[in-house]
């Protein structure tokens, strides 16, 4: 793969784009074959971010990519991570970014590579078709799946059933430890024959408490809550030591000063007033400090003129927030720490 240095000075200020465009524009002027070489070794919803990105994108001027290749040059030891979505999802926006014609090939690598089979397969796919797929199936079979499946994925898989299914299986999440690699394996073959792939055995350490936190950590509110209620009514210590797993936005309190600074690179702005608009003065000066003094001025200002917003809306935004906070910490780049009717504010 071989990006050129742009020997003048680039007039277009990257510093417009967020991290997903930059990787956007970086995949569109390379070829095909360098592009897929990096797009294979993403996650499925990390396509899907990045797909969307490349099949919206209106201007591609020659000073734009220079400006991003220049970056990406003085940058290119730094690794960003990004999120992202279905098989279908990933086929529709490479095809509306590069033709039917030239993305054909690209997406053949992509999705039908040497990750997408078995229960890998499900990863590539929308929730509620995983949700279909395991409807019917016993508990276990259930549970192994969403063990198995990233955080995220299995709480939007939660939310398609209903309350009774969803404390019966975060209960069952809770206490599962392992699974025999040969009950993996069998249910591996059957995803196979489904999906007309091939997988090897793997090693089966999953669920437990920590799974179970992840997940409910990704929830809606409104279902994360009665769910919460529902576990401790049946096992008040389970709940409790699930809640102590699960990482909320008021934890970014305990991260340190680099990590919330490295969190705030991968943050868009608008995200961080809907979250801090929702959060006391204690957690809005934690990232006021880790920011220049004109930008958290900006800031004060922004929040302080900001109109009401939504509840959910804020709650939401923290949640992306701390989904950006988690895959750092996977990464290894910052250490999280602590446990875990339209309303306005």
């Amino acid at each position: 793969m071989q990006v050129a240095r742009d020997s003048g000075q680039p007039t277009f200020d990257v510093s417009k784009l967020d991290g997903v465009e930059k990787a956007a524009i970086l995949l569109l002027s390379l070829s095909e074959e360098d592009a897929a070489q990096i797009l294979k070794h993403l996650e499925p919803k990390q396509v899907q971010r990045v797909g969307m990105a490349m099949a919206g994108l209106e201007e591609f001027s020659q000073e734009k990519v220079n400006a991003v290749h220049n970056l990406f040059l003085d940058d290119i030891q730094k690794f960003t991570t990004i999120g992202f979505k279905s098989e279908e999802f990933v086929r529709k926006a490479l095809t509306a970014a590069l033709g039917e014609d030239k993305a054909g090939n690209l997406i053949e690598q992509i999705v039908m590579g040497s990750g997408a089979r078995g229960l890998d397969s499900l990863k590539w796919m929308d929730s509620k078709q995983v949700a279909t797929i395991i409807r019917n199936e016993h508990p276990q079979i259930q549970t192994i799946v969403l063990s198995y499946l990233d955080p995220e994925q299995s709480a939007e898989i939660m939310s398609q059933f209903s309350d009774k299914v969803r404390l019966d299986l975060m209960m069952r999440i809770a206490n599962l430890e392992e699974v025999q690699p040969a009950a993996l394996q069998e249910l591996n073959e059957i995803m196979e024959k489904q999906f007309a792939g091939q997988s090897g055995a793997q090693a089966a350490k999953m669920g437990g408490l920590k799974a179970a936190a992840d997940i409910m950590n990704y929830l809606d509110n409104s279902v994360e809550q009665p769910l919460m209620d529902a576990i401790r009514e049946q096992d008040e210590e389970m709940g409790q030591q699930i809640q102590d797993l699960m990482f909320v936005f008021e934890n970014l309190i305990d991260v340190d000063d680099r990590g919330i600074q490295t969190l705030l690179r991968d943050v868009e702005g608008e995200t961080l007033q809907r979250a801090l608009k929702a959060s006391d003065n204690k957690i809005r000066e934690k990232f006021f400090k880790n920011m220049s003094k004109r930008a958290a001025d900006l800031l004060r200002d922004d929040l302080e003129a900001m109109g009401p917003v939504r509840l959910a809306d804020a709650e939401q935004a923290q949640k992306d927030i701390l989904a950006n906070a988690r895959r750092l910490a996977d990464a290894g780049e910052i250490m999280l720490g602590g446990g875990g009717g339209d309303q306005f504010v």
